[in-house]
């Protein structure tokens, strides 16, 4: 999935039912941040991930590309999560490395079933045993993806690359040194349109989970805390993770937290009372970048990695 892009200039662009995001960087190990921007969008323009009115946001997206001067650079962007799916899969164990792919083209929509026709795919090798070979399948419906490309093709950018926002969530606290491979970290990204919640072992995203959120209000007003559905759900995946993926053998060790919710402050503070594991921030200031740049700093952090996807 990692890809060495040379040495033209890039951008990683992120865009939320609630905003659009870029981080322009100078390549390095790691990535030096050059610029950033982003421009809020009207309430219905991108909903749940669907482009809902189309020529309002190239209109957007045409003057951000504009005021940030970045007309004719190659961009990578984040594929919204509504449209993602990420999943374990046994495949026979004859397949080498070189057949997978022509052996996944062939078999998802078939024998493999998925949610959506037309995929767009990559998938990582997890384990090869004299059973089976065992990988962890991304993808995505080919039409939305190839509609966000098309958007970026229209205002003068050259899409090169897709990602799916775990990774891009992950790489920080990974370039932080935060995540060791033994740790199983549910991973929660909470914007302010909605909760991704994903579990990462040995620096791969297991599954993941996306949940819708309502439109802002100010806590202040409110009486009982309004998330608490969603720390349930976060409850409720934990469970399933140690009792029924893990069999009880293990359980989530640590807790990420990343978004860019105006009241992250108060979910990390009601988390860390109501959990008994250990609930962290990025510990590595993404200065310059303010933290809401977390995910598309994230993105930004795959650049020269060749071997290694994180």
């Amino acid at each position: 999935m990692a890809l060495w892009w040379g040495k033209s200039k890039y951008v990683n662009i992120v865009v939320k039912d609630h905003a659009i995001r870029y981080v322009e960087v100078k390549l390095g190990h790691p990535p030096e941040v050059k610029r950033w921007g982003e421009r809020a969008l009207p309430v219905g323009v991108v909903r749940d991930g669907r482009i809902v009115d189309g020529e309002t946001l190239a209109m957007i997206l045409d003057e951000c590309v504009e005021e940030w001067k970045i007309d004719g650079h190659r961009a990578r962007f984040v594929v919204p999560d509504p449209f993602v799916m990420i999943r374990s899969l046994p495949l026979p164990s004859h397949l080498s490395d070189e057949e997978i792919r022509g052996y996944l083209f062939l078999e998802l929509g078939e024998s493999i079933p998925l949610p959506f026709a037309d995929p767009v795919f990559d998938y990582v090798v997890m384990e090869r045993t004299s059973e089976a070979v065992s990988i962890l399948l991304f993808a995505a419906p080919e039409e939305a993806v190839s509609e966000y490309a098309a958007l970026l093709e229209e205002a003068d950018l050259r899409p090169v690359a897709a990602d799916v926002s775990p990774l891009c969530a992950y790489r920080p606290f990974y370039a932080a040194g935060q995540a060791a491979p033994d740790d199983h970290i549910l991973l929660v990204q909470f914007d302010e349109s909605a909760v991704n919640l994903s579990v990462f072992h040995r620096h791969l995203p297991l599954f993941m989970r996306h949940l819708p959120l309502e439109a802002y209000r100010d806590r202040t007003a409110a009486i009982v805390d309004p998330f608490v559905d969603v720390y349930k759900e976060m409850e409720r995946i934990m469970s399933f993770y140690s009792f029924s993926l893990q069999q009880g053998k293990q359980s989530i060790t640590r807790l990420f937290l990343a978004g860019d919710h105006p009241e992250l402050g108060h979910v990390f503070t009601a988390l860390t009372e109501r959990l008994e594991v250990p609930v962290e921030r990025l510990s590595a200031s993404l200065d310059p970048l303010p933290d809401r740049f977390h995910l598309a700093w994230g993105l930004a952090l795959k650049e020269g990695r060749a071997d290694d996807d994180r």
